[in-house]
């Protein structure tokens, strides 16, 4: 679980503290110097209210992925405020659709003023970070940032020149706005950059639900028509699918919720990321299902693409799936989603399938046979690098038909522009862009000194990582049992000699003539070893290979007097193969026991791909090396 950075003295209230992965978090106050704390109280509670009450007529539609907005009052180190944390899972869209709706309530109410954050901090300035004054770090911005009036303001930092004083307090900060709002920091860019994605909305509500034609059992029609939010957690249910969870379902026996019989087909209303989830997960035919199939299908991902009755049911059976492992566990569930999923199964026990709807009654629901394109699931990045260059298709009539459309375009160059500008940035490290300023140490002379380190430590580790290609491929010879190229034997005189002028040249006098016995004592050693021929590493060769019967004799092939001309030439085409070499590669090979090595990386990246060995004996029934065709 990542927590957002924070001064332990700042007073930061236990949520700051805890916020889960993939959460957003929002403070709401009501700032009135009039008001006392009962009217406040009142203030907040109708402000609640006005806020659930945007929200529904907002997103009355809308599937979130996982928590709705919420709020609920709190009372905190002497702060009384409304608070908020929904988890979004996947769907960053939920986070900005949030963010939306707390600007839009800031416009309608004057005394109100928003902080929201989530696990990466300040993520409004992160959006804006390319206009940011420097001074604005990580480090720096907790608790600085508000929305009020739907504009957006900055806690301006303190004089003091206490490192300390850098890192805010929410308390410090409600304070600041209460006294001194006028000196609040305002900035058009910073404001501009921070809600630039929130130019999309309110449209973007309705663009990001995708409805879809799927078949699926009558009763889970039922339930999807009663409770269509539920459509969330039973996809992230199959999505995020475990053994455990699916063993009733890949049964024959275990009892069903939604049992593959009584089919009908209904358009049901998803998310784009929820249906891209859904949608895009392999899922083997449960036993029970596989009746409802036309036969000779092929699995999901071979063969041909199924014709649509057939995706519709796969898409329904991925579906189906899904609620049945959310059902089973519903009941207990941490969502209010899922408990209210649980309570509907349990009406529709009691009352049995007289409460399922009929055929007739399916055709009178709303958008029951909407079905809207897929298209957008298809990337094309011959379209892709078309529009980074601002050329559109010419099959893109409408402007908000795939990469057409005008505001992905603007969302893809601003992305490119932002990318090159780091990739510019010379102030730019491993962590991101570096401040200019350095709050803790101002002192020019050690700052120097650091900076000659640096770079002495730079030029070492260029010397370090610096590549040489004559020297990396004597010692790959070497290892491979070659022969070095500039090996003493094939020297030229001229150039021993010369090794040897270079040589004296370098050596003090006082150590020439130790030298010299070394060099006297090696050829001595040199000699002896030759003389035992244990320098000799590629055994006699004889010009015509023997080759031992299953009866253990030699038997030296002679060719007859009409193939001996062939038989030269064959002589002549024999290919000079260093035996060690050879031989270590193969036991190399057979060492790795059919797993990944050095041997078997070394002769793929040569293009010759060598069976595995699974003889255990590594040798034959004649004493020699096991061979396999």
């Amino acid at each position: 679980m990542s927590t957002l950075p924070h001064d332990p003295e700042a007073g930061l209230s236990s949520f700051d503290k805890e916020l889960s992965e993939n959460s957003v978090e929002y403070l709401l106050f009501v700032i009135d110097k009039q008001s006392d704390a009962r009217a406040l109280l009142a203030q907040l509670e109708a402000l609640r209210k006005a806020a659930l009450e945007l929200c529904r007529s907002l997103t009355k539609d809308y599937i979130w992925q996982r928590d709705e907005f919420s709020l609920e009052l709190k009372n905190e180190r002497g702060l009384l405020y409304l608070h908020g944390v929904t988890d979004y899972g996947d769907a960053v869209e939920d986070e900005w659709l949030i963010v939306y709706i707390l600007r839009q309530l800031t416009t309608s109410h004057p005394n109100v003023w928003v902080r929201v954050f989530d696990t990466d901090g300040e993520f409004l300035l992160v959006e804006a970070a390319n206009v940011l004054p420097k001074w604005l770090s990580p480090e720096t911005d907790h608790n600085r940032v508000w929305i009020h009036g739907g504009k957006l303001f900055i806690v301006p930092r303190s004089d003091d020149a206490d490192p300390a004083s850098r890192s805010l307090s929410l308390a410090d900060a409600v304070e600041f706005i209460k006294t001194k709002e006028d000196a609040l920091v305002h900035s058009s860019f910073i404001e501009a950059e921070a809600f630039y994605r929130l130019e999309k909305y309110p449209g973007q509500i309705a663009d990001s639900i995708h409805h879809s034609l799927v078949t699926i059992p009558r009763r889970l029609a039922y339930v999807l028509h009663t409770l269509p939010k539920s459509v969330a957690p039973a996809v992230e249910a199959f999505y995020l699918r475990d053994p455990t969870s699916l063993k009733p379902i890949l049964s024959s026996s275990s009892p069903l919720v939604f049992p593959p019989n009584d089919l009908v087909t209904v358009s049901v209303r998803f998310s784009k990321v929820l249906f891209a989830q859904l949608w895009s997960q392999r899922f083997e035919t449960p036993p029970r299902w596989q009746s409802a199939f036309p036969k000779g299908r092929p699995e999901p991902c071979e063969g041909p693409p199924a014709d649509a009755s057939t995706q519709r049911l796969e898409a329904g059976m991925k579906l189906t799936s899904g609620f049945e492992m959310l059902a089973a566990k519903a009941e207990h569930s941490k969502s209010r989603t899922a408990r209210e999923l649980a309570i509907v199964i349990d009406d529709l026990n009691e009352d049995g399938d007289e409460a399922l709807p009929s055929d007739a009654e399916i055709r009178t629901w709303p958008d029951v046979d909407r079905n809207d394109s897929e298209s957008w699931l298809d990337i094309n990045y011959e379209d892709f690098e078309r529009e980074l260059d601002g050329k559109r298709t010419g099959s893109q009539k409408s402007g908000k038909e795939g990469f057409g459309d005008t505001q992905a375009q603007e969302n893809l160059r601003k992305i490119v522009s932002r990318f090159e500008a780091f990739l510019n940035d010379d102030q730019a490290g491993l962590d991101g862009a570096e401040l200019d300023e350095m709050d803790f140490d101002d002192d020019k002379d050690t700052q120097e000194e650091d900076d000659s380190d640096m770079e002495e430590d730079s030029d070492a580790e260029d010397k370090e990582v610096s590549f040489d290609e004559e020297e990396f491929a004597r010692m790959m010879r070497e290892m491979m049992g070659l022969p070095s190229k500039a090996s003493t034997g094939s020297l030229p005189a001229d150039v021993k000699g010369k090794g040897k002028a270079d040589a004296s040249m370098d050596t003090p006098p006082g150590e020439e003539d130790e030298d010299e016995e070394i060099r006297q004592l090696s050829t001595q050693m040199e000699a002896e070893l030759n003389q035992h021929g244990a320098l000799s590493l590629d055994p006699p060769r004889s010009k015509k290979p023997a080759l031992k019967d299953s009866a253990g004799s030699a038997d030296m092939a002679k060719p007859e007097s009409g193939d001996a001309e062939d038989a030269d030439e064959d002589s002549d085409e024999q290919v000079d193969v260093d035996y060690n070499l050879a031989k270590n590669l193969l036991e190399s090979f057979k060492s790795q026991g059919g797993m990944a090595g050095p041997a078997g990386n070394l002769l793929g990246m040569m293009g010759i791909k060598l069976p595995r060995d699974e003889d255990d004996g590594g040798e034959n029934d004649q004493g020699g090396p096991s061979r396999r065709e």
